[in-house]
C-alpha cells in the first residue's frame, strides 16, 4: 500500500472545499511528506503557511481548520497542529499491524500493480561484441537491470533490448587485423581473445600514425593561438584598462597553454609507442591502416561475400562470450537487436531526414543543425558511410513501430549527453513526439587514485576477471573457516562457493547501485565485501541471520502454522518504527522510479536492516515473555526477511539461508 497516496487522497478531498485552483490543491499535496524527525511524527504536512495569502487567515487557523475536516480516524492515531501551522499525523499501531498483516499474506508484501502501466523500453548494456566485456560495463549494465526488474515488479510492461555494437568500424579493424595478423592457433584455442588481440593491434597502428599526423596540425593551432594572444598583448598595450580586453587576454593565455599541452601530450604518445619495435614495424609495413580499414568496413557494408562470412564467424563467438558474463551476473534480455540489425533501414532514415526538411548535405556530408549549436548531427558521410546517429534514429523509429513505447529510455554513461538530446531533438521533429525519451546518465568508475579505474598496466579492468576477484574476497572474508568455526557453522565447499558467488557478485552490484546514478565512485573492493556498513554483504547477513532465527524457532516447537495465523501486537517503539518503515516499502519503489534511482533502495534496505538490528536488541523474539508475543514478533522478522530479499532480488542480488 502507498501510505502517503492515501493520506494525500483524504486531504485532497478537504483542499478542494477550500481552493478553487486545481494547481494549488496539487502543489498542496506535495507538501504532505514522511517526517524528518520521527519524534515528532509519521508524516508531516506543510500546507498552511503557503496559503495565508491565498485565503487571507493566519497559517494557525488554516490548518486547524484543514484538521478539523479531515478524517483519518481510520489510518492516524492522531491528527495535531504544531509550530507555526504544521500538520502533524501520526499513525495508529493497530492499522499498522493490520498492513502487515495484509503483506504478510501477499506473496507481493502487498505492493499492488500500476494501472494502467505503461509500455516502457530500457536500452542497457550494448557492448561492442569484438572485444571482452569490461569494468566500463558493469554500471549500465547493473543499472538497467535494476530498473528494469522495479518496473516490472510495479507492474509496467516493460522491453530490455541489449543494442549490441556489433558492425561497424570495429568490425572493419578485426578483418583487417585477421587477414594480417591473426594466430590461427591462437583464433583456433580461444577466438574471442586473439580477436580482441587483433582490434587492439590495428587501434595501436592507427593511433601511432594518426599521432604523426597531428603533430604538424597541432604546431599549427600553437602557432595561431600564439599570434591571437600577440594580438591582444598589443590591443591591452593601447588600452590597458579595458576589462574586456583583459578577459580576452585569460583566454587566448588559456587557448595556447592548452594547445601546447596536447602537442606535449601527442609526444609522449609518439615516444612511447616508438619504444615497440614490432608495432614501429608493422607500422611501416601497413601505412594509412584506418584507410584500409575503412576499406574493409565499407566491403562487408556492402556485403562482400568474404568479409560477410568472415563477420558470420567471428560473431557468435563474440556473442557467446558475452553471454557468459550476463549468465553469471543473472542478466536477461527481451530482445538482442545489434547495430547490425538496422543496417538495410538507414537509407530510409535519411531520405526521411530529407523529406522532414531537417537534413541538409554539408561539405559532403548530410547534416542536421541544431540552434545553438555548432557541432551538427552528422548521419551520413561524405563517402556514404552511416554513424551511429543514423543507427540510433533507426532503432528509435522500429521501436516505435513494433512497440508504441509511452517511455524509451537509455541507459548511457554521462559523456554521450550531447548525442541524446541531440537524438531526442530529431526524433521530436520527425513525429514521435508521443514517447517520453530519456537519457539515464550515469558517472565513471573511479579508481581508489580517484583516476578512472584501470589496471596497474594502465589498460581497462576486463569485467570477468573483477568477478573473479570479488568472489575471492567474499570467499576470504564471509567464508574463513576460521570466521564460520566460530559461529559454530559447518559448510561444505560447494555451500561456501555458492555463498562465495552469491555475496562477491551481489557486492559488485550494490556498490554500483548504493551511489546516486549521476554521480562518479570508487571501486574499492575491500569496502564491497564487508559485513558492516552499507553493503549488500550486511543486507545479506540479515537475511541469513533472520532465517536463522526463525529456523531455530521451529526447532523450539513454534511452527510457523502457529504464528502465521496470530495477530500482530506492535507495542514497543522499535516494533513501531520496524513497522512503519516496512509499509512504505512500496512508496519507496515508486518514489525510487520517479527518476530512476535504484540508491533509494538501497538506501531503504541498508535502513531496514539497522531497524531490525535494533529491533533484535531491544525485543526478545525467541525469548519473550509470551507465545503471543513470540509469535507477533517472529511474524515481524519474516515479513523484514521476505522484504530484504525482495529489494534485493529487485536490485539483481541474490540471498543466502546461512552465513
Amino acid at each position: 500500500m502507498q501510505i502517503l497516496t492515501a493520506i494525500r487522497e483524504r486531504f485532497r478531498k478537504v483542499l478542494q472545499d477550500l481552493l478553487s485552483d486545481p494547481a494549488l490543491v496539487h502543489s498542496s499535496l506535495e507538501r504532505i511528506v514522511p517526517s524528518r524527525d520521527p519524534g515528532l511524527a509519521d508524516y508531516q504536512a506543510n500546507i498552511a503557511m503557503p496559503l495565508q495569502k491565498v485565503l487571507g487567515k493566519p497559517p494557525l487557523e488554516i490548518a486547524q481548520g484543514v484538521v478539523d475536516r479531515l478524517d483519518l480516524s481510520d489510518i492516524c492515531q492522531s491528527v495535531s497542529v504544531a509550530g507555526a501551522g504544521y500538520i502533524n499525523l501520526r499513525l495508529a499501531p493497530s492499522w499498522l499491524a493490520e498492513q502487515l498483516q495484509r503483506a504478510y499474506s501477499d506473496s507481493r508484501l502487498g505492493v499492488t500493480q500500476v494501472d494502467p502501466p505503461k509500455t516502457i523500453i530500457i536500452d542497457y548494456s550494448s557492448p561492442n561484441v569484438a572485444k571482452p566485456m569490461h569494468v566500463g560495463h558493469i554500471r549500465s549494465t547493473v543499472i538497467g537491470d535494476a530498473i528494469s526488474k522495479v518496473l516490472r515488479f510495479l507492474g509496467h510492461n516493460v522491453i530490455t533490448d541489449n543494442h549490441l555494437g556489433d558492425w561497424g568500424t570495429q568490425f572493419g579493424m578485426i578483418i583487417y587485423g585477421y587477414k594480417h595478423f591473426c594466430d590461427q592457433a591462437a583464433y583456433q584455442k580461444h577466438p574471442v581473445a586473439e580477436l580482441s588481440r587483433l582490434y587492439r593491434k590495428v587501434q595501436a597502428i592507427s593511433g601511432y600514425q594518426e599521432a604523426l599526423v597531428q603533430v604538424s596540425k597541432l604546431e599549427q593551432a600553437i602557432e595561431f593561438a600564439q599570434r591571437r594572444l600577440e594580438q591582444i598583448q598589443a590591443k591591452l598595450a593601447a588600452a590597458p584598462a579595458d576589462k574586456k580586453i583583459a578577459k580576452e587576454l585569460t583566454s587566448a593565455e588559456r587557448a595556447v597553454a592548452t594547445a601546447q599541452d596536447e602537442l606535449q601530450s601527442n609526444a609522449n604518445k609518439i615516444a612511447d609507442l616508438q619504444k615497440d619495435n614490432l608495432l614501429m614495424s608493422e607500422s611501416t609495413t601497413h601505412p594509412q591502416i584506418y584507410e584500409k580499414v575503412l576499406a574493409e568496413t565499407a566491403r562487408l557494408h556492402r556485403g562482400d561475400e568474404g568479409n560477410l562470412k568472415l563477420w558470420n564467424e567471428f560473431l557468435p563467438n563474440c556473442r557467446e562470450e558475452i553471454d557468459t558474463i550476463y549468465q553469471r551476473l543473472n542478466v536477461q534480455f527481451d530482445h538482442w537487436y545489434g547495430e547490425s540489425f538496422y543496417h538495410d533501414m538507414l537509407n530510409a532514415v535519411v531520405e526521411e531526414l530529407f523529406a522532414k526538411g531537417l537534413a541538409v548535405q554539408s561539405d559532403g556530408a548530410v547534416c542536421v543543425f541544431f540552434e545553438g549549436s555548432e557541432a551538427p548531427m552528422i548521419v551520413q558521410k561524405q563517402d556514404g558511410a552511416y554513424l551511429y546517429a543514423t543507427t540510433d534514429l533507426a532503432t528509435a523509429m522500429f521501436r516505435e513501430r513494433e512497440f508504441s513505447p509511452d517511455i524509451s529510455l537509455y541507459v548511457v554513461d554521462h559523456r554521450q549527453g550531447d548525442h541524446f538530446r541531440k537524438l531526442f531533438s530529431v526524433l521530436d521533429k520527425i513525429g514521435l513526439d508521443r514517447t517520453d525519451f530519456r537519457h539515464i546518465s550515469f558517472g565513471t568508475v573511479m579508481g581508489t587514485d580517484g583516476k578512472p579505474f584501470k589496471t596497474r598496466s594502465g589498460s581497462t579492468v576486463g569485467l570477468e576477471s573483477m568477478l573473479d576477484e570479488a568472489v575471492a574476497r567474499a570467499m576470504e572474508v564471509v567464508c574463513n573457516p576460521d570466521r564460520l568455526g566460530g559461529s559454530g557453522i559447518q559448510m561444505d565447499d560447494q555451500e561456501r562457493l555458492e555463498i562465495a558467488e552469491t555475496v562477491g557478485l551481489g557486492a559488485i552490484k550494490y556498490a554500483d547501485l548504493a551511489h546516486n546514478r549521476t554521480s562518479d565512485y570508487i571501486f574499492d573492493m575491500d569496502k564491497m565485501v564487508r559485513l558492516e556498513g552499507n553493503t549488500s554483504a550486511y543486507i545479506q547477513y540479515s537475511y541469513a541471520r533472520i532465517r536463522s532465527i526463525l529456523r531455530k524457532a521451529e526447532e523450539k516447537g513454534w511452527k510457523q502454522v502457529q504464528w502465521e495465523l496470530s495477530p500482530m501486537d506492535l507495542s514497543q517503539g522499535s516494533e513501531l518504527a520496524l513497522a512503519l518503515h516496512l509499509v512504505r516499502f512500496e512508496e519507496m519503489l515508486q518514489q525510487s522510479m520517479q527518476d530512476y534511482t535504484p540508491n533509494m533502495i538501497t538506501d531503504y534496505l541498508y535502513d531496514l536492516a539497522k531497524l531490525y538490528s535494533s529491533f533484535y536488541e531491544q525485543c526478545s523474539v525467541l525469548n519473550s515473555q509470551s507465545q503471543a508475543e513470540g509469535y507477533s514478533r517472529l511474524k515481524l522478522s519474516s515479513i523484514v526477511a521476505r522484504t530484504l530479499k525482495c529489494g534485493l532480488e529487485l536490485l539483481g542480488i541474490g540471498v543466502v539461508e546461512r552465513m
